[in-house]
């Protein structure tokens, strides 16, 4: 149905920077939100950020805010996060995901969401 692929993730010395990106191919509906969320060892998968499906609305967790920026570019499918001042906390697994724009009213659980990627391991060193 949806297949949903990250770019590689990366090491990265804290305070550093790093660009994910994921393509979407075989999608079967028009209008989608995108997000992106993370899972560190011995974590729970946790919500990182969205955007609508006009990239005209964005949310954030509150420990990425001003430091972390999702883009989007529909022609190619494809959803983007900008990682700046990056933090040892940020190391984790990055998972991307899509869904309807109507599959739900929330977006800030892993159930709020229908495809993911496989994810793509990011690492920042102290």
């Amino acid at each position: 149905q949806v297949q949903l692929e990250e770019s590689r993730g990366g090491l990265v010395q804290a305070g550093g920077s790093l660009r994910l990106s994921c393509a979407a191919s075989g999608r079967t509906f028009s209008n989608y939100d995108m997000g992106w969320f993370r899972q560190a060892p011995g974590k729970e998968r946790e919500f990182v950020a969205a955007i609508s499906w006009n990239g005209g609305l964005t949310w954030y967790a509150d420990s990425v805010k001003g430091r972390f920026t999702i883009s989007r570019d529909n022609a190619e499918n494809a959803v983007y996060l900008q990682m700046n001042s990056l933090k040892p906390e940020d190391t984790a697994v990055y998972y991307c995901a899509t869904r309807r724009d109507d599959y739900r009213e929330t977006f800030y659980y892993t159930g709020d969401w229908e495809y993911w990627g496989q994810g793509t391991q990011v690492t920042v060193s102290s």
